[in-house]
C-alpha cells in the first residue's frame, strides 16, 4: 500500500512580511472534506503498517491490563465532615467520584459518576470538581469533544438535579462561604486565554462579570485558602503573576491586589490568621519566603522567612493552622521541609532512593497534625502516605497495586549525567530490569520534554514494565527548558536559549552510546507535545544517532504557529518561544523549527500520533510534518502518522481506550528495537 501524498499547489504565508510558500498549508482546513479524507488515507495506511503487530499488540494490551486492579479505590480524604474518594469498576472507562459522611462506614453517595456523563459520546473529560463548604453542592466542568473546552454545571448532592445556571469555556471556580455564591473563570471562545472572572448566585440568573484582563499575555485562575478565609484570583504571564483576594464572607466586594503588577515579578499567596504567607521571586530566581500583615501586605511590610538560596528551589508553600510546609528542589530532588509554628523548629523528611518523585497529596484540612504525600520511583509503585508532623511517624495509606507477581528488586535505577556542549551536567535518570542475559549496547528508550519550567520527574509506570521485562532500557534526559534544576534551569533553556534543549537531548543520547548502554541502531526517542519539538530538532540535527522516533502531538510547525495571532495561546507563548514579530526571534526560531529544516536525507523510523479536536498543537502541524518528511526523505524505513479522529491534547479519555493507544506505540517501539514478537 502507497502512503498518501498531501502535495498542493503552494499556498503562500503573508503575516507580518512573512512570504514563504507552504504546499500544505491546506491541511489547516478542519471542515474540509478533503482534509479528513487525508486523515483517514493515513490512518489506514498506518494500520495496514502495522497489520503484522496486529497479534503482538493485542498481547501487549493483555499484559499491560492484567497488571491493572480494574475495581479498586483510591484513598479517601477528609473534606467538610466528609471523606471523598474515587471508585473504578472493571469494565468501565471512567471514574465514579463517591463520599461516606463522617467515617468511611457510613453510607456511600455518588458524586459524580463520569461514565453516566459519558453515555452517547465517544469521548468525555471531567476537569473542576469543587464542592461547596456546606457539602451541598458540587460545581463541575465536562468536556465531550476533547478540545478543552468546559461546560460548568451545578449539582445539588441530595436530590441529584443540576441548577439552570450555567456556563460554556469555564477553567477554573471557587466557592464563596455562603455556599451560594461561585466565581468562575471563562476562557476567550478562538484564543482559550482564560481572561474573565464572573460571579453568579446559584438560584439566580444573573452572571456578574467580576474581573476583565485585557493583556493578552495574561491567563486567570480563581480558588480559594485553605484556611477558607480568601478567595484568590491568580493572574498570571510566563514571568510576572499578580494575585488578588476577596475575603470569602464578602463575596459582593472588591478583589484587591496583595502587590501592584510588576514585570518579571512572581509571587504566590498562602493564608494564616492575620497574616499572609508569600513566596517571592523579587530576590532571586529560585524564591524566598515572606509574611506579610493581611491588613497591608505591601512590600515594606514583609518579614523574611525563608531567604533565597541560588541552588535551592522554593517549589511550593503550604499553610495549616499548626504547621507550614516547604517544597524544594535540592540538585534536582524534591524534599519536604516542615516547620512549627508553636516551636518555629524545622525538620525534613528524608526518602532513601537516589532517584525518586515526591509531591504534596490531598491536604484539604485546615486543622491538622499531619501532612499526606505521593512517593514514587522508576521503580516503585506510587504511594500514597501520611506522615504526622509532630511524631515524625509515618504512615503507608495505599501503595499503587501491580498484579502479576510485580518486584521492584528485580529492577534497578540510576542517576546518571552527560556533559553538554557548553560544560553543563545535564541528568539522566534510568532504569532497567536487572540480570537480563548478554552485555553490552542495550535496546533504550529515551524520553524528553524541556519546555516551560516543567521538570520530569522520575515517575512510576506499571507498562513500562512491558518494555522493562523484554529487555529495554527506560532513560529520561532532565534537559534544560524544564524545571528540573530550578528556575535557572529552565531560564538557560527558553526564548534565544531554545537550543539548549535539543543540545543538551543530543549530549545525553550520545553519552548512553559511549557508556555502552546503547547504541544508535538500538536508541529510540518519544516526545509529546513542546516534547514533539524537541524530537523534530533532534531529528533534524542528528537523524543518525537515533533508530526510531515517536513524536506525539508534536509542536513542530513553529514559525507559521506563533506567526499566527488568532491560534490558542500564540500571543502567551511569546515569552516562552519568542515574538517573531521581531527579527532576532524569527531567524532564530526558525534556524530550529522542525518543519522549515526538513532536508533531502536519511531519517529514522518514525511514529507521529496527534488528535483532530487538539487544542494546544493543532493536528495540522503533525500532517504538514509527515506530509512535508514523505516527501524528502531518501530512506525506506517507516513513517507512519495516526490521528485520533475523537479525542484532543491527551489522547483517549476511558482508561481501556488509552491503554489500547498505548499497546500500539509499545508495538513500534518493541519493533523497533527487534524486542516485538510477531
Amino acid at each position: 500500500m502507497q502512503p498518501p501524498l498531501a502535495a498542493r499547489k503552494p499556498q503562500a504565508i503573508t503575516r507580518h512580511g512573512d512570504r514563504r510558500v507552504d504546499p500544505y498549508l491546506w491541511l489547516r482546513e478542519k471542515s474540509n472534506p478533503e482534509v479528513i479524507a487525508y486523515l483517514d488515507a493515513e490512518n489506514r495506511y498506518t494500520k495496514e503498517a502495522m497489520k503484522p503487530l496486529a497479534g503482538f499488540r493485542e498481547s501487549l494490551y493483555k499484559e499491560m491490563l492484567a497488571r491493572i486492579k480494574e475495581t479498586d479505590e483510591s484513598v479517601p480524604y477528609r473534606r467538610h465532615g466528609y471523606w471523598y474518594y474515587v471508585r473504578e469498576v472493571e469494565g468501565l472507562q471512567y471514574p465514579i467520584y463517591c463520599r461516606r459522611k463522617g467515617s468511611m462506614e457510613a453510607p456511600e453517595e455518588v458524586v459524580l459518576d463520569v461514565n453516566a456523563l459519558a453515555q452517547g459520546h465517544k469521548y468525555c473529560a471531567v476537569g473542576l470538581m469543587e464542592v461547596s463548604p456546606d457539602a451541598a453542592k458540587l460545581a463541575y466542568t465536562v468536556d465531550f469533544v476533547g478540545y478543552r473546552q468546559y461546560t460548568l454545571h451545578v449539582k445539588d448532592l441530595a436530590t441529584g438535579s443540576l441548577a439552570r445556571e450555567t456556563a460554556v469555556r469555564v477553567t477554573s471556580s471557587a466557592w464563596a462561604a455562603d455556599n451560594r455564591t461561585l466565581f468562575y473563570v471563562q476562557e476567550h471562545e478562538t484564543t482559550k486565554r482564560s481572561h474573565q472572572l464572573h460571579r453568579v448566585r446559584i438560584g439566580e440568573p444573573t452572571h456578574t462579570l467580576v474581573y476583565q484582563e485585557e493583556d493578552e499575555h495574561f491567563d486567570m485562575n480563581v480558588c480559594d485558602t485553605r484556611s477558607g478565609r480568601h478567595v484568590v484570583l491568580g493572574i498570571a504571564s510566563k514571568d510576572t503573576t499578580d494575585i488578588r483576594v476577596l475575603h470569602a464572607d464578602a463575596p459582593g466586594g472588591e478583589f484587591r491586589a496583595i502587590v501592584p503588577r510588576r514585570q518579571g515579578h512572581e509571587y504566590y499567596v498562602d493564608h494564616r490568621g492575620d497574616e499572609f504567607f508569600i513566596r517571592t521571586n523579587d530576590k532571586g530566581r529560585n524564591f524566598r519566603l515572606v509574611r506579610a500583615p493581611e491588613a497591608d501586605p505591601s512590600p515594606k511590610n514583609w518579614k523574611q522567612v525563608v531567604a533565597h538560596r541560588p541552588r535551592v528551589m522554593l517549589e511550593e508553600c503550604d499553610v495549616f493552622e499548626k504547621f507550614w510546609v516547604l517544597v524544594e528542589r535540592d540538585k534536582g530532588l524534591l524534599r519536604f521541609r516542615f516547620t512549627d509554628f508553636r516551636t518555629r523548629k524545622s525538620h525534613y523528611l528524608k526518602f532513601d532512593e537516589a532517584v525518586y518523585s515526591a509531591h504534596s497529596g490531598a491536604n484539604l484540612e485546615w486543622d491538622t497534625d499531619r501532612f499526606r504525600f505521593i512517593y514514587e520511583s522508576l521503580v516503585t509503585p506510587r504511594t500514597w502516605y501520611e506522615y504526622e508532623v509532630f511524631t515524625g511517624k509515618r504512615h503507608l495509606l495505599k501503595r499503587q497495586p501491580v498484579l502479576g507477581g510485580y518486584d521492584p528488586a528485580r529492577y534497578e535505577s540510576k542517576a546518571l549525567s552527560a556533559r553538554a556542549k557548553d560544560g553543563a551536567r545535564v541528568p539522566i535518570s534510568i532504569v532497567y530490569r536487572k540480570g537480563l542475559p548478554g552485555k553490552g549496547a542495550r535496546p533504550m528508550l529515551l524520553y524528553g520534554y524541556g519546555s516551560y519550567g516543567f521538570p520530569m520527574d522520575p515517575w512510576f509506570s506499571p507498562n513500562r514494565i512491558s518494555l522493562l521485562d523484554r529487555g529495554a532500557v527506560y532513560a529520561i534526559a532532565h534537559v534544560r527548558g524544564g524545571g528540573d534544576l530550578g528556575k535557572t534551569w529552565y531560564d538557560d533553556g527558553k526564548l534565544l536559549k531554545k537550543k539548549n534543549t535539543f543540545s543538551d537531548f543530543v549530549a545525553c543520547a550520545e553519552a548512553l552510546v559511549k557508556r555502552k548502554l546503547t547504541a544508535p541502531d538500538r536508541l529510540v526517542i518519544q516526545g509529546g507535545s513542546a516534547g514533539g519539538l524537541l524530537m523534530g530538532a533532534v531529528t533534524n540535527m542528528r537523524p543518525d544517532l537515533f533508530k526510531a522516533v515517536v513524536a506525539q502531538v508534536p509542536f513542530v510547525d513553529v514559525v507559521t504557529t506563533m506567526l499566527d495571532e488568532s491560534l490558542p495561546l500564540t500571543i502567551s507563548e511569546y515569552l516562552e518561544w519568542g515574538d517573531l514579530r521581531k527579527a532576532r526571534y524569527y531567524r532564530y526560531i526558525k534556524s530550529y523549527s522542525p518543519y522549515d529544516n526538513l532536508k533531502k536525507r536519511a531519517y529514522p523510523a518514525m511514529l507521529v500520533e496527534t488528535s483532530l479536536n487538539d487544542s494546544q498543537v493543532g493536528y495540522w502541524e503533525a500532517a504538514k510534518y509527515v506530509a512535508k518528511l514523505r516527501a524528502l526523505k531518501t530512506d525506506g524505513k517507516p513513517l507512519l502518522l495516526k490521528t485520533i479522529m475523537e479525542a484532543g491534547h491527551a489522547g483517549a479519555s476511558g482508561r481501556y481506550d488509552a491503554l489500547k493507544e498505548l499497546a500500539f506505540t509499545y508495538a513500534f517501539i518493541l519493533d523497533q528495537m527487534g524486542l516485538a514478537t510477531r
